[in-house]
């Protein structure tokens, strides 16, 4: 599989979401994800602190990964809320965040640590300070942001600079065909600062799978089946979707390959990464890097989803 770079990382272009493991995973189910990931030359996991409730997705994903650490790259988040004491990006949070993952994943070092949310309460300053320290001790290897505005960026940037601090080497907000507000002004800011784009909901919570069809229930057991993203499933998202998939069926591929197709074709953009609830899906996921758009086929999906206004 093609890699591409986050900083000194070289990243498999497909890469694993851990959100499921923990949760809608058990231990052997997260075992045979991460392993059929392997299989398929995924190199790039991406987990957080609050996944799988209590740190248990990074548990799991570091006890599946047992002897094949050395052959990966472990990206994983702090900063949302675990609980009353565990949240936020103060200096001491930041240290003992980090001590915390490095035990629950069972290793010496964090490939990609990464600040889940923007903490107004903090100065930037100070918690890129704190993450500087754990790259400076080797405890992590790149550091990250999540969630953050182009203004957002462009501060922490600048910060890093004056301060001579490690910078934050990519950027992971929500990105989709369905969802393209970074294109506003997000992706622009990456490329400026040269930081990699991490798309997260890169198939829109599913909807851009092929498993949700217009005027058919959801299927069962799919993440849109029930529960508050079920709102989602509204006639105009699932027309749109309906419209996105003839255009992949009319190029002789699936609405899957476009999904990750459209995105990788973004330069900025390192790896797409995707959750699975079993191997068949990680399969699926990583045959989808075959597919270069076309410049007549972007213009294309634009026709169908414009991109949005720019201010």
């Amino acid at each position: 599989m093609d890699r591409r770079a986050i900083g000194s990382l070289q990243v498999s272009v497909v890469g694993l979401g851990c959100n499921n493991f923990g949760g809608r995973l058990d231990e052997a189910g997260t075992g045979s994800v991460v392993h059929a990931a392997l299989d398929a030359g995924i190199n790039f996991f991406d987990t957080a602190d609050i996944y799988g409730g209590g740190g248990r997705s990074e548990e799991l994903l570091g006890r599946a990964l047992g002897a094949h650490r050395s052959e990966v790259l472990i990206a994983t988040k702090f900063g949302m809320r675990m609980d009353d004491q565990h949240l936020g990006a103060k200096p001491e949070y930041v240290r003992a965040a980090a001590e915390d993952s490095l035990r629950r994943l069972g290793t010496d070092h964090i490939d990609l640590y990464q600040l889940h949310q923007p903490d107004a309460s903090v100065p930037i300053a100070d918690t890129l300070g704190a993450m500087n320290e754990l790259v400076v001790a080797g405890k992590v290897r790149e550091i990250g942001c999540s969630n953050f505005s182009a203004q957002q960026i462009r501060e922490a940037e600048d910060v890093s600079t004056g301060h001579g601090f490690a910078r934050f080497v990519s950027v992971q907000n929500e990105y989709s065909l369905l969802h393209r507000d970074p294109e506003i002004d997000v992706l622009a800011e990456c490329e400026r600062v040269k930081a990699s784009f991490l798309p997260f909901f890169p198939l829109a919570s599913g909807l851009l799978t092929g498993k949700y069809h217009r005027g058919e229930p959801a299927p069962e057991g799919t993440r849109l089946a029930s529960g508050p993203r079920a709102a989602q499933l509204t006639d105009e998202r699932l027309v749109q979707v309906e419209l996105l998939r003839d255009f992949a069926h009319s190029t002789g591929h699936t609405l899957l390959e476009l999904a990750f197709a459209w995105l990788l074709g973004r330069p900025v953009v390192a790896s797409v990464i995707a959750g699975a609830m079993n191997p068949e899906q990680v399969a699926s996921n990583a045959a989808t890097t075959d597919w270069r758009l076309t410049a007549e086929e972007v213009a294309a999906i634009d026709r169908i989803l414009p991109a949005p206004a720019k201010p």
